[in-house]
């Protein structure tokens, strides 16, 4: 067995002389972590997960799991400009709850119970987002924009539509959609299996964005369609389609040239579809239910705000009652969960506070209950509750202090929780509804506590002015001496939808490495972060970068009164939002921040996504003035320490336009500065080039930190 059901062994830690420290060398050299991800059976009784290139298959009853089939694996392809958060299913189960449906090399297979393969598609094209009908009896799939269904029985395949093209996609998301609405695929089947509903996106209007290749002989054109803040978004419309293609009835969601269609659910009867529509800047949010035969629509639930409206996974549409749960954070500004009748009645609030909501996890309609997991507990923890639909007093699910992440069957009668907290490595165990655990799957992996010799760290609390409390953890070298004033390295992030402060397991990572060659490391939550409510994140709104770097100071001014900090050895780092607030930060305290290392940078709002820049900035036709102070490249004659900016030439998120506008803007006003280019086609720098990265931003440090007194 793979992951052995039994306690954890003891075993004996070195004494900390004997560990090694956390290196350079040591933290690169770590290995990639895979977490346990279920897939679950149609009846929950068992799930199947995939380690490196085997499937495996745990049986709950027995406690066992045993190797299904190796998972057949082949280099990468080249996937063009499509967002790393498109997500197709892998690994599918028939409704038999013995077959899966999988995809590899391009090509569609059926695994049986045995191990045995079965492959029902064979094209030198790609069955792009195969999707299994509930019924298990047909397979739909895209091709070249289009869509296509398969009878399994019959191995007849049927063209659903016909007008797809590079730039008309049915089925097919775009670039920004998944990467800013988290939107993962943009097709879905009817329950009953009759019907397919997709999203069709119109991308000729978005701004095609001319990234080039130069690593080849000859220099080649790969143009991205981004669409930046203030440009033409893809018109999206939602159309219903029958297995026998008679045409698509398009559902009438109104004007969806100026709104975004976030997210879409069958009902459980399969007449209508649930379309959760924002419009363009995010403030206001519809729910319809459209009927799927005429597309009429009817506004079910409306939700608004004066900033901007948070989107999550917040629709359950009950199968057993015409009623659905729903999450917001109206009212507290606090995510939480209610139940509404399908006509948009409110039935119940079931639960309520000063803590949110952060996910449902699973709900069991026979018993009336609710699973969910919130930070009641602490804004740094993640724990797992249950609540009825009437509401009332919750229960704890899960004991152990830290942040557990929950995969739950459907009716939450088992789950797999991964959980670690800050002193202890995670674990995944096998728990039931009780929240009991049954089994441990995979084991606390106790090498790293015996093999490394972890510098001190604690979670510190640093109060604002107005009584905010704001959340760091400080990083000591292993060797700390009180009195000592140390050279400090703030590392940040800064921006909205991110939470980093929170009590779980730092494995070896460059944090620590860099407290291990005699810095201080200091990261701290400002407001504008997730987490925390609403009212926690809304400083920010319509003027990125001023209250985060207000909040960046006042955890540093913190740290300097206790006598822990050199004033005169004070850098900032970052990546992506992080690298944005690295810049921002220098150009606007430069009496605290000396020097900078801003990895990816959006250094121009004009320049970033509309969905994102939109949201939290309004358009720039409406906020033209603070899109010029919230970017960098206007004040960039207001730098006055050491930077170095490191980006890939053909980043798809943060595109290397900042960096170069940013390089312009610094040369004219005669600023020195240092820029390492990396070639890659991804927002992070990965694979071999990932060590000359940390290699470079180290010495940079050690360079104009460590010398200067």
């Amino acid at each position: 067995m793979r992951f052995l059901i039994l306690a954890l062994c003891a075993s004996v830690v070195l004494p900390a002389a004997e560990r090694k420290p956390i290196t350079l060398d040591e933290f690169l050299s770590q290995p990639t972590a895979h977490a346990l991800d279920p897939i679950w059976s149609p009846d929950g009784k068992q799930f199947a997960y995939k380690q490196k290139d085997d499937v495996y298959l745990y049986d709950i009853a027995q406690r066992k799991e045993r190797r299904w089939f190796t998972a057949k694996t082949s280099p990468a392809k080249n996937t063009s400009w499509q967002n790393r958060r498109v997500s197709s299913q892998s690994y599918q189960w028939f409704p038999n709850g013995k077959d899966l449906l999988t995809t590899e090399d391009g090509n569609l297979f059926i695994v049986h119970a045995d191990g045995t393969r079965e492959q029902i598609t064979k094209s030198a094209g790609d069955e792009e987002d195969p999707k299994l009908s509930p019924d298990g009896k047909h397979v739909l799939y895209r091709s070249k924009s289009n869509l296509y269904t398969l009878d399994l029985a019959t191995k007849q395949v049927r063209q659903l539509t016909h007008d797809g093209s590079e730039t008309l996609l049915n089925g097919k998301l775009d670039w920004v959609y998944p990467e800013e609405l988290e939107i993962h695929t943009a097709t879905w089947w009817s329950p009953d299996s009759r019907r397919i509903a997709y999203l069709q996106f119109d991308v000729s209007q978005e701004f095609l964005y001319p990234q080039l290749d130069l690593l080849g002989r000859r220099a080649e054109s790969e143009p991205q369609r981004y669409p930046q803040a203030g440009t033409p978004n893809a018109h999206v419309r939602l159309g219903v389609i029958s297995l026998d293609s008679s045409g698509t009835k398009w559902m009438d969601a109104g004007d969806t040239s100026n709104s975004l269609l976030a997210r879409i659910a069958w009902l459980p009867d399969s007449s209508k579809v649930a379309i959760e529509r924002m419009n363009r800047v995010q403030n206001e949010l519809d729910l319809l239910f459209c009927d799927a035969t005429t597309g009429a629509a009817r506004v079910v639930l409306h939700e608004q705000s004066p900033t901007w409206i948070n989107m999550a996974d917040n629709l359950v549409l009950l199968k057993s009652r015409p009623e659905f749960l729903w999450t917001s954070e109206r009212g507290s500004g606090f995510r939480h969960l209610y139940r509404y009748s399908n006509t948009g009645e409110l039935l119940r609030q079931l639960t309520s506070g000063n803590w949110e909501v952060r996910s449902i996890t699973a709900v069991d309609e026979t018993r009336r209950m609710v699973f969910f997991t919130s930070s009641e507990q602490s804004p740094l923890e993640t724990q797992l509750y249950s609540v009825g639909f009437d509401g009332g007093a919750r229960t704890r699910l899960t004991k152990e202090e830290g942040v557990h992440s929950i995969h739950a069957n459907q009716d939450g009668s088992f789950s797999v929780d991964a959980f670690s907290n800050a002193k202890r490595p995670p674990e995944t165990v096998l728990r039931n509804a009780a929240g009991e655990q049954v089994a441990v799957l995979k084991p606390m992996d106790r090498k790293q506590l015996e093999t490394y010799q972890f510098p001190p760290t604690e979670i510190l609390e640093v109060k604002a002015k107005d009584g905010t409390v704001l959340y760091g953890r400080l990083i000591k070298p292993s060797n700390f001496r009180e009195g000592v004033r140390y050279p400090l390295i703030v590392y940040v992030y800064g921006g909205p939808g991110v939470q980093l402060i929170l009590n779980d397991w730092q494995a070896p990572n460059w944090e620590q490495a860099l407290a291990e060659r005699g810095y201080l490391v200091w990261q701290l939550e400002n407001r504008g972060s997730k987490g925390r409510g609403h009212a926690f994140e809304t400083p920010i709104y319509r003027e990125l970068g001023k209250q985060e770097v207000a909040d960046q100071r006042l955890g540093v001014e913190y740290l300097l009164s206790k006598g822990l900090a050199d004033r005169e050895r004070i850098g900032i780092t970052g990546w992506s939002y992080g690298g944005y607030m690295t810049i921002h930060s220098m150009l606007l305290a430069p009496d605290i921040f000396k020097v900078g290392v801003a990895g990816a940078p959006v250094n121009d709002w004009h320049n970033y996504d509309t969905i994102y820049t939109e949201r939290y900035m309004d358009t720039p036709a409406n906020n033209a003035a603070r899109y010029n102070s919230s970017s960098n490249v206007p004040n960039a004659a207001k730098l006055e320490g050491r930077l170095l900016i490191v980006h890939n030439f053909e980043d798809d998120n943060v595109l290397f336009q900042n960096t170069m506008q940013m390089a312009n803007a610094l040369e004219k006003a005669n600023k020195r500065f240092v820029m390492q280019i990396y070639p890659q086609k991804t927002h992070g720098v990965t694979g071999e080039l990932r060590r000359p990265l940390y290699e470079q931003m180290t010495a940079f440090f050690d360079e104009h930190l460590k010398g200067a007194r």
